[in-house]
């Protein structure tokens, strides 16, 4: 049975007033009804509190974004699940809430707890429906946008397909707006395209095009399947299912090696990273060219911040720039014990690092 991990912007649920869009949200579902029908196992990551509660509550006092978006996302997850809740009941089939913060994926622990839990769920024939829980998560943990969090769930339940709904087709060789320009329909996961991709952020949500690339490329390199469609074409999903060649949308080719479920992880930890260590060149050039090479102690030159034994730590270039993830095998202050000794354990093995 495959594995689909399916996303829906802010953009897709959203009128031009602000309001949820309920007549595409239940597009959506007869869409997710007929995949499950048809033998997918469907993970939902849905945008659209934030929606549904601006359109319930009316405020006549000034408030912050932060206050704004908090109050708004505790009244409007309510609607938004109430509403899925109805029209999957309305098929006879069960679907369950899970809200997380980005902090949540920062262990090993609470990651497998989070993927057991939606395992658990997909066995027992129950849709999760993902979100962030935006009335908590304020600080500089937040999830980027509901992409970042799409991208993290796919990697985490080995999803066969990341599919992101937005308001465009996929990614243009130019600016959408130009009648010239076209969607580029398949995009290898190495290629960089930067240059096409314009730095818009959503209407009603907090990502842009950007996001949606990096996020894509990333997946793809951990070997799922991306597919960047508009949301708001009709069927869309049945048709990137029974008849793709009918359909307008970008796919982000995977690699064919397989990726560990450890290294899937780390790959998604930079923002959990407790410190730094710096590398020499050498010992730089040896982790981009040869991807099954541990990094030893004989190669770093220096210990940036404190971690502790199994935390996730950074590996920096001399210049600055991040190279890799991974999990220390020692602290701080041992590494900074042993630094540039050959006789010793590698800091980073292979099995738990991540080359950007």
């Amino acid at each position: 049975m495959k594995r689909f991990v399916i996303k829906v912007g802010s953009n897709v649920l959203t009128r031009d007033d602000g309001k949820l869009d309920i007549t595409r949200l239940s597009a959506i579902v007869d869409q997710i009804v007929w995949l499950k029908r048809h033998d997918i196992e469907i993970i939902l990551v849905s945008s659209g509190a934030v929606a549904g509660g601006r359109d319930e509550l009316k405020i006549d006092r000034k408030l912050g974004s932060v206050a704004q978006r908090q109050l708004f996302s505790a009244i409007g997850q309510v609607k938004l699940m109430g509403l899925y809740y109805d029209l999957f009941r309305e098929y006879g089939i069960h679907v369950g809430q899970i809200l997380t913060m980005k902090e949540s994926f920062s262990t090993r622990r609470e990651y497998l707890n989070q993927r057991s839990c939606m395992n658990t769920m997909l066995k027992n024939d129950v849709i999760p429906i993902v979100n962030e829980n935006d009335t908590v998560s304020v600080t500089e943990l937040m999830f980027t946008d509901n992409d970042e969090l799409a991208g993290l769930v796919a990697s985490m339940i080995n999803a066969d397909t990341l599919i992101i709904l937005s308001n465009v087709d996929g990614i243009y060789n130019g600016s959408p707006d130009n009648p010239k320009a076209t969607v580029i329909p398949s995009i290898h996961y190495d290629h960089d395209i930067n240059r096409y991709i314009l730095d818009e952020k959503s209407s009603f949500g907090r990502g842009g095009m950007i996001t949606k690339c990096n996020i894509a490329r990333k997946v793809a390199e951990e070997g799922i399947r991306v597919i960047i469609a508009n949301g708001k074409t009709d069927n869309i999903l049945i048709k990137l299912y029974e008849c793709p060649r009918e359909a307008i949308y970008t796919e982000f080719v995977p690699n064919s090696n397989a990726v560990s479920n450890v290294k899937k992880w780390i790959a998604h930890s930079e923002s959990f990273a407790k410190g730094a260590v710096v590398v020499n060149r050498q010992a730089a050039e040896t982790l981009k060219n040869n991807r099954a090479a541990s990094l030893l102690l004989v190669g770093v030159t220096d210990i940036r911040g404190e971690f502790e034994e199994g935390d996730i730590i950074n590996i920096v270039e001399e210049h600055g720039s991040v190279i890799a993830i991974g999990r220390s095998s020692y602290s701080s202050k041992e590494a900074m014990t042993h630094l540039g000794r050959h006789d010793m354990k590698p800091i980073v093995h292979y099995d738990y690092l991540y080359v950007e």
